[in-house]
């Protein structure tokens, strides 16, 4: 089995052939999809879908381009909407300074508001984090002192440094089809030589589609390409890859049931 562990099902691009998506990703040997929150107060849409599917799951989260927007959501409000069986992970959450489409200030509050949620829920927090090292190791590591929680950096582009730090907090990387791009030797070097039991793969669709698929709208069934490309990186084969990362994200994100009724 394969997992998916970060897309968005909800995004328009998608409402017209839905079944159809999830239906080759689960045709490629995917078993798993999480689809993630962007907009806490949109979050309706997000848990519509992945009641939907038994094999989709969600998270609950503000994206940082949004953080300035969502500032009133508060720990608690995030923690209470994990009462619901489908919802198993906080965020994403995080820093994007290559953008700067929200206050730097505002970004980390928000991050540290959906840290404090994971802390309290014991669910995994989806940390996105781009060209924004320093300050996402400062606070990973001043949050950590306060009070452990487990985290993802999703969609990996960071430094080694940043790799090695969160690995050493207890954190897990998570790697997108980026992986599988021609000028990402540097990110292939990370990827290769990270714990195994630390590595996650994704889509991030509908963005970022791998090779030989890039240029397209991407969807969960590539997963396989990036777990390919992972795979022969660090000298496995596909089903040894597909098997590790599988058992990283169960242990990750522990509420997602290992089996599912009329499926694996």
């Amino acid at each position: 089995m394969l997992v998916d562990s970060h897309c968005h099902l909800d995004f328009p691009v998608f409402a017209d052939e839905l079944d159809e998506v999830v239906a080759r990703a689960r045709a490629r040997g995917v078993g798993r999809m999480v689809t993630i929150s962007t907009r806490v107060r949109a979050h309706a849409r997000v848990l519509e879908i992945a009641e939907r599917f038994d094999d989709v799951f969600c998270s609950v989260g503000t994206h940082p381009h949004h953080a300035h927007e969502e500032l009133d959501v508060t720990a608690e409000e995030l923690a209470a909407r994990c009462a619901h069986a489908k919802v198993v992970a906080i965020g994403e959450a995080g820093l994007d300074y290559h953008y700067d489409s929200s206050p730097r200030a505002a970004q980390e509050r928000g991050l540290r508001t959906h840290i404090a949620a994971a802390r309290a829920t014991g669910l995994p927090l989806v940390i996105h984090s781009r060209d924004a090292d320093e300050d996402m190791a400062r606070i990973l590591r001043e949050e950590m002192a306060a009070g452990t929680f487990s985290a993802v950096l999703h969609c990996f582009t960071g430094s080694a440094r940043l790799a090695q730090e969160a690995v050493e907090l207890g954190c897990y990387i998570s790697f997108s089809g980026i992986l599988t791009f021609k000028k990402s030797g540097a990110l292939r070097e990370i990827a290769a030589g990270l714990p195994a039991d630390r590595i996650l793969v994704e889509t991030d669709a509908p963005y970022l589609a791998p090779d030989p698929f890039r240029g397209r709208r991407n969807e969960p069934a590539y997963v396989a390409e990036t777990a390919r490309v992972l795979a022969a990186l660090r000298g496995l084969s596909p089903e040894a890859l597909a098997a590790q990362t599988s058992a990283n994200f169960f242990r990750l994100f522990s509420k997602v049931p290992q089996e599912i009724a009329g499926g694996s």
